[in-house]
């Protein structure tokens, strides 16, 4: 673990530069321990990491991250797995016919692939209602082109070569297709589980 310092009264702790479902639980139980003590005054779990924030008439970067340490070392109970969301999806996004040319993929196939996994949702942020989540498919990964990613209401296309996905509520510039149109994802949090499948008329 790597814990550094973040201004005056917050910290960072790294508990690993790998994507992975099992640390990020790890992060997001330790997260939950940080939020019992007294002289934090908040931490949010990343994908494999802790930002926290501390009272400085309380804690120091030392004292905390002495205590972050033995923490860690304790494994806090891990959250369980948070229950399946079924979001329906209309794949009528203008940029869809482009991104299955850069693939090399029908449009059905297209859908087949994106509403085949189980996305797990890593952490919310970094405006409300943007989830991020994966891991997704290897096939995507393997092709010269963008990861695809679900994404609410609009639906987005976004496969990074992280294997990660985002699922989006705010139309924002990103850089990305837009493939369809999906119900709100306000009810995605950390643990919790996503599949999208295409909106019956």
């Amino acid at each position: 673990m790597r814990i550094s310092p973040l201004g005056d009264t917050a910290l960072l702790a790294e508990l690993s530069t790998r994507l992975d479902t099992a640390i990020n639980t790890r992060a997001i139980a330790l997260a939950a321990a940080l939020k019992k003590r007294r002289d934090v005054r908040q931490a949010i779990a990343g994908y494999a990491s802790v930002t926290v924030q501390f009272d400085p008439e309380l804690a120091t970067h030392d004292s905390l991250s002495a205590a972050i340490k033995r923490l860690a070392a304790k494994r806090p109970p891990m959250t369980e797995p948070g229950r399946l969301h079924r979001i329906p999806v209309n794949y009528d996004g203008p940029d869809i016919a482009a991104v299955g040319e850069r693939l090399q993929l029908t449009r059905e196939k297209i859908i087949e692939l994106h509403s085949r996994p189980i996305y797990r949702v890593f952490l919310v942020g970094f405006v409300p209602g943007w989830a991020y989540s994966g891991l997704s498919p290897k096939s995507w990964c393997c092709r010269a082109a963008p990861c695809l990613g679900p994404w609410s209401p609009p639906v987005r296309w976004q496969w990074p070569a992280a294997k990660r996905a985002s699922i989006r509520c705010p139309p924002l510039a990103a850089g990305i297709s837009l493939g369809g149109r999906a119900s709100s994802s306000s009810c995605l949090t950390p643990t919790r589980l996503a599949s999208f499948a295409p909106a019956t008329a």
